[in-house]
């Protein structure tokens, strides 16, 4: 076996030995978990809802990442105990809200108190030292496993989400740069220049939620082009900037583009050490971009038998 699958193999089998022990430890594997009236996934459930307020269910599942028939079964168990009160909402009939009861928050409070406990008694027979290294693993196997979730989607550019992303971008370079930004001064693709077939616009969703975006233009007989790529601040440090960068190099060069552009702002230097580190070459001004200071290009290997990410 070639040693690259005899690593996946051992990173496999790593993970579940992982998911073994934690699945033990945790007591996700009782019927009554943290001794408590119900199983996990109701106790999950009615964590996430949380005691702030009104949750739209489809957002609450989303961040959950379960069916929508199994999360009303929970919703129904949880219900019928009292607990939760679903009902429609008051603007949409065809939307369905969530709320914990009275008798909810405090079953919450407790899970919380006992959660609390759960995770001492895992801390408790560790020296400080231990501890340190426990507790700074979990933070990054959280991070790891956070960006594994992220998930990639060509949109149109008038999509809700993409919109969303593009005035988050907007707003942020209006912060950012001297004499803030205007949209209007900038030399924006046309919505059709992110439209297939001159080109495309990438979202990232977290959880439901957009996060991340960039567009690539595929001009006929012209350099593909990097535009507006943005990521949510509070899911930086995922990798997900390189990510989406790597994927908009890898639909450019099958669709035939050997040679990739961008510009940047000298205000976005996260922007610039990632175009250098992954490859970026900076070159004279190829546009007449008014916010731009740096202008890179970048030429792409075809790889046409690499599956898109």
């Amino acid at each position: 076996m070639p040693t690259g699958q005899v690593d996946q193999v051992d990173q496999v089998e790593q993970v579940r030995r992982f998911n073994r022990t934690v699945a033990e430890r945790v007591g996700v594997l009782h019927d009554h978990y943290l001794g408590g009236a119900r199983p996990y996934g109701q106790a999950r459930l009615l964590w996430e809802i949380g005691d702030e307020g009104t949750h739209d269910v489809r957002s609450v599942r989303a961040r959950l990442g379960l069916d929508s028939g199994y999360v009303s079964r929970l919703l129904r168990a949880l219900e019928r105990d009292g607990l939760v009160a679903v009902e429609p909402h008051p603007h949409d009939r065809r939307v369905r809200t969530v709320r914990l009861t009275e008798a909810g928050r405090e079953e919450r409070a407790l899970l919380d108190a006992r959660s609390d406990a759960l995770a001492a008694s895992l801390l408790d027979p560790l020296d400080a030292r231990q501890r340190d290294q426990l507790t700074s693993a979990m933070a990054e196997v959280e991070r790891l496993l956070t960006a594994s979730v992220v998930s990639l989607e060509v949109l149109d550019p008038d999509h809700p989400d993409a919109v969303y992303c593009l005035r988050s971008y907007a707003t942020e370079l209006q912060e950012l740069f001297d004499g803030g930004f205007d949209p209007a001064n900038s030399l924006l693709p046309d919505p059709g220049e992110l439209r297939a077939p001159r080109g495309l616009f990438l979202v990232a969703r977290l959880h439901g939620e957009p996060v991340g975006c960039g567009g690539l233009k595929l001009p006929a007989g012209a350099p593909a082009e990097i535009k507006r790529l943005w990521v949510c601040p509070r899911t930086r440090g995922l990798g997900l900037a390189r990510r989406l960068l790597s994927e908009l190099e890898e639909r450019a060069a099958r669709q035939g583009s050997d040679l990739v552009r961008l510009d940047t702002n000298k205000a976005l230097e996260a922007a610039t050490r990632l175009y250098r580190n992954n490859g970026y070459t900076e070159v004279p001004a190829f546009n007449d971009e008014p916010y731009a200071h740096h202008w890179f290009e970048k030429r792409l290997t075809r790889n046409e038998d690499r599956p898109s990410r």
